[in-house]
């Protein structure tokens, strides 16, 4: 008897398959979109026990500590598949070492998520406020899809670091608009 390929592991399968990661993305971020927007505002809201100004500051700090660690997850990456220029081969701690610093990131945005989610909701007000509430949700959407690409063989190898070019770009679009702008003294080139 025959036996025919898995179709799901061939070429269309695969674009298939990365094509559907739209789906996480979109129904993470637009479930947080929702949530935010049904979200009452409490300025009161702190964060570890810093509020207003504090909570704002806090915040900054810990957003600038998060795109240092997706800096170092970029260049773990690249270490990883050969990227970085006159580095030796990734040894094994490599890997391990990016997971890790992939949870911390991750476990370090959820706290200043939670925090910007119930003092402010998801808002619109401004372009500035619109770009950080749109990426926000774009974010954990990006996370949702970079889990299913690791843990799947189903995607093209592109999907990895697509997904994972996602992540960054948001963390440091997410830094730009909120981080950046407030250690700044509210302003960041190009924002009003």
């Amino acid at each position: 008897m025959e036996q025919h390929p898995d179709p799901s592991h061939g070429p269309t399968g695969k674009r298939r398959a990365a094509a559907l990661l739209l789906i996480p993305v979109a129904a993470v971020g637009l479930g947080i979109w929702f949530v935010g927007r049904g979200v009452t505002p409490d300025p009161n809201s702190s964060l570890f026990g810093a509020q207003y100004d504090e909570a704002m500051e806090l915040k900054a700090r810990l957003g600038s500590a998060l795109l240092g660690l997706a800096l170092v997850q970029l260049l773990l990456a690249a270490w990883m598949y050969g990227l970085l220029p006159g580095a030796k081969r990734a040894p094994r701690a490599v890997p391990r070492a990016h997971r890790v610093t992939g949870l911390l990131a991750f476990l370090l945005s959820v706290p200043i998520a939670y925090q910007c989610l119930s003092a402010y909701g998801v808002e619109t007000t401004s372009p500035r406020v619109a770009i950080h509430s749109v990426t926000g949700c774009v974010l954990y959407g990006a996370f949702a899809a970079k889990v299913l690409v690791v843990r799947s063989r189903r995607f093209p190898g592109w999907t990895l670091p697509l997904v994972g070019g996602l992540l960054f770009c948001a963390i440091a679009l997410l830094w730009y608009t909120a981080a950046l702008w407030q250690l700044n003294g509210f302003d960041a080139p190009g924002l009003t």
